[in-house]
């Protein structure tokens, strides 16, 4: 943990000495602008998605898991901004930059009707020792934005990884399977048992992580799961 805080002091200090660049493009920021300069802003490929229409990001669960409905913030590809964003929020101690994207996204989706009287707000967790050595779970504070803008609660506690993904890559497909049926689990059932839920995560690629989460929560008697993330792979 003095690692992680030694790392958060230098990152302070450079943002002070050096010209804040645009975590898009790498251009020097104007005055007034924030993590993104305003050309970045402008080509953000912003998927544009609701809650309340079937779209893209609800059938890549039909018929895997039982979910209500799903959206994604922006459009995920192998190149251009939202890479760039995301890799300087999961590898570069931008922690921020999660922030920045769950109060734009959290504008959009607060007066969502479908989204009135979510209990609880809940971002896929990372593994302990993953999470000691980023030193930050990176879908936590746009977990935390969507939780403030549609008036429910933030709960990290409720939903836990329980195996490290790293370790099983040489286990055989069907001992990965079999593994992943308790790779997450509840630590308190009760608490939300008829509960309707938001699973948030940061990218949606093939959505197994996001199965694997809802499925877990979906076992405790009569919750409703919602599933929002930053980006989804087109």
């Amino acid at each position: 943990m003095a690692h992680n805080k030694l790392s958060n002091i230098i990152n302070d200090i450079n943002t002070l000495l050096l010209p804040i660049a645009c975590f898009g493009c790498n251009v020097r920021l104007s005055r007034g602008e924030k993590h993104l300069c305003t050309v970045c802003r402008h080509q953000l490929p912003l998927t544009e998605y609701t809650f309340n229409d079937e779209n893209p990001v609800d059938r890549i669960f039909y018929g895997r898991i039982n979910i209500k409905q799903a959206n994604s913030f922006l459009f995920f590809s192998d190149v251009g901004i939202v890479k760039n964003l995301i890799h300087h929020l999961k590898y570069k101690n931008q922690e921020q930059i999660g922030a920045f994207l769950g109060d734009w996204f959290g504008h959009i989706i607060k007066e969502n009707n479908h989204l009135k009287n979510i209990d609880y707000v809940i971002p896929v967790p990372l593994h302990k020792k993953k999470l000691k050595k980023r030193g930050y779970n990176q879908t936590s504070l746009f977990a935390q934005k969507l939780a403030y803008h549609i008036d429910s609660t933030y709960n990290d506690k409720l939903l836990i990884k329980t195996a490290n993904t790293k370790t099983q890559t040489k286990k055989s497909r069907l001992g990965r399977w079999q593994d992943n049926r308790s790779l997450y689990e509840v630590t308190n059932g009760k608490l939300l048992e008829n509960k309707k839920i938001l699973l948030v995560d940061d990218v949606i690629t093939t959505g197994a992580t996001m199965e694997l989460c809802a499925t877990v929560i979906k076992n405790i008697p009569g919750t409703i799961v919602f599933i929002a993330s930053m980006a989804v792979v087109e």
